[in-house]
């Protein structure tokens, strides 16, 4: 079963670096009355990373408080 969670990773890894690199064309991001000219592709790598971190801390958390859930019981 791990090996069939890496390879979906892997796959989900490769299918943004491939889209990363199909739409390399500058864009406009604005946020919070921010304004920011930069290729789509680097956005797009960015916020993967932002996800990727926040889906782990997620997955931590919950699995903390399971396992401490657990001791209290």
């Amino acid at each position: 079963m791990r090996m069939f969670h890496v390879a979906v990773v892997i796959l989900l890894g490769l299918a943004t670096i491939i889209f990363a690199f199909q739409n390399l064309g500058v864009v406009t991001m604005s946020f919070l009355g921010l304004s920011i000219r930069t290729p789509l592709a680097l956005l797009i790598v960015i916020f993967y990373i932002l996800g990727a971190l926040t889906g782990g801390s997620l997955f931590a958390l919950v699995r903390q408080s399971v396992r401490e859930s657990r001791l209290l019981n």
